[in-house]
């Protein structure tokens, strides 16, 4: 294993916790393995590892880009995250704001309603393991 791919897998779990992590390994197999190492290495190892911008701003930039391209079943995970990344429910609001004006309010419409879900069930204790 490369550091960049221990990195990775040090700072997915910070972010995802350990939980969400545990549970992504164990249902890994030969046909997915190879594409579990690529956002291992490039999404965890490299851009969530840079110390370019903070955790907050790029939990923030991410929710707004999963919205904007409507890769919305990759939301609720990551709103499960700002309780470890420091975006607020507020900066996610705004983020959704931004996506509304810029991406189109349907768009946003669908990712706020999958926030205020998601905040719902972090409420009620439930996936507070992820």
């Amino acid at each position: 294993m490369s550091d960049r791919y221990e990195t990775g897998m040090k700072v997915r779990r910070e972010v995802l916790g350990d939980a969400h992590v545990d549970r992504a390994e164990a249902q890994k197999t030969e046909f997915d393995a190879r594409f579990q190492d690529l956002i291992t290495n490039g999404a965890w190892g490299t851009v969530w590892a840079s110390d370019g911008i903070s955790r907050r701003e790029r939990s923030m930039l991410t929710l707004a880009l999963l919205a904007a391209a409507g890769n919305f079943e990759e939301i609720p995970m990551h709103i499960r995250a700002t309780a470890r990344t420091g975006a607020s429910r507020s900066d996610v609001i705004e983020v959704f704001q931004h996506v509304a004006i810029y991406c189109g309010v349907p768009r946003a419409n669908h990712a706020l309603k999958l926030a205020k879900q998601t905040y719902a069930e972090m409420d009620a204790g439930e996936g507070q393991s992820e």
